[in-house]
């Protein structure tokens, strides 16, 4: 039986970083999306937490974790995830990213593979440039204005999102349900400081025309550590089209579409993904990184590239 979930914060760099703990193991590292917190994983965790040490962060800028005027890039998340593992004294995980969480996951494991022992991608972020028109609109000039009239009717706001969603329920529309969580995640925002780092996080990823940041050029390191990608095949704000990204750069990739499940594949059917999950740990063994095979798959020419410079 898996110990209960516990509630916990360390300070790092001056920095309250939140964090859900359960059950003992080998460490599986759950990131959460854009506008969510470390809640979005509570339907999962005790399961998980039968076999494994279960790590779920607010992201810095997200749910109980502080959210000062800083740095939200990809890279800089990524730092932060790995300090946070050094002042837990963890050494390595299989890093389980959703949305943003992805993105996170996919930068930590280039910044730090010798840490990533697996990498599970769920409706991630970072391969490729479509994006819902609602984020999209996030990085334009003038969102803050936006953002903040909206935080100021949010409660009559936040009850017609969860009747949309509720709707959304009944009669099956897996996309309007998700863009109703969506939004409701926004006007959850309690403060302006919250607010902010959310417009700071959107625009460190995206701009008008959609994802601005990508790890396609760099998936092919993804050879070396073993990958799961679970999807939803109704997602309306990542579109689960870019599965096949992963299934033409990394071959060795396991790729999953759920029938039925939209953006958030881990809500929707939480027995399946927890399925699938651990049968992918059970199957696989962790990356054991060395330093001789990551510079050769560094050098290693890529299909239409030069291998002289010049």
């Amino acid at each position: 039986m898996a110990s209960p979930q516990v509630r916990d914060a360390r300070v790092v760099h001056g920095h309250k970083r939140a964090f859900i703990r359960a059950g003992s193991g080998p460490v599986l590292l759950l990131l959460h999306g854009m506008g969510n917190s470390c809640q979005t994983w509570a339907g999962v965790i005790d399961r998980l937490a039968e076999s494994h040490t279960v790590i779920a962060p607010d992201l810095l800028g997200h749910g109980d974790s502080d959210k000062p005027r800083g740095d939200y890039s990809i890279a800089a998340y990524a730092n932060g995830v790995r300090d946070l593992m050094t002042v837990l004294d963890i050494e390595q995980a299989t890093i389980v990213g959703h949305s943003l969480g992805g993105g996170i996951a996919l930068q930590f494991a280039y910044q730090f593979p010798e840490r990533c022992h697996r990498l599970v991608l769920v409706g991630s972020g970072g391969l490729g440039p479509e994006l819902s028109a609602g984020l999209r609109a996030v990085a334009l000039p003038g969102a803050e204005l936006v953002v903040g009239a909206m935080a100021g009717v949010s409660g009559p706001l936040r009850v017609g999102m969860r009747a949309v969603d509720q709707v959304g329920g009944l009669v099956g529309w897996r996309a309007v349900r998700d863009l109703a969580k969506a939004g409701d995640a926004l006007l959850g925002l309690r403060d302006a400081e919250a607010r902010r780092a959310f417009v700071r996080t959107v625009r460190g990823v995206v701009d008008s025309r959609g994802q601005a940041v990508t790890a396609l050029d760099r998936l092919y390191l993804a050879d070396a550590i073993p990958m799961l990608v679970i999807w939803g095949d109704q997602d309306p704000i990542v579109p689960s089209a870019h599965a096949d990204a992963v299934r033409a750069l990394v071959p060795s990739a396991r790729v999953e579409v759920f029938p039925g499940a939209g953006h958030w594949a881990h809500l929707d059917q939480p027995e399946r993904f927890c399925d699938v999950l651990l049968d992918f740990i059970a199957t696989t063994e962790p990356a054991a990184h060395d330093l001789d095979s990551w510079r050769a798959l560094l050098a290693r020419p890529r299909e239409g590239t030069s291998s002289a410079a010049g």
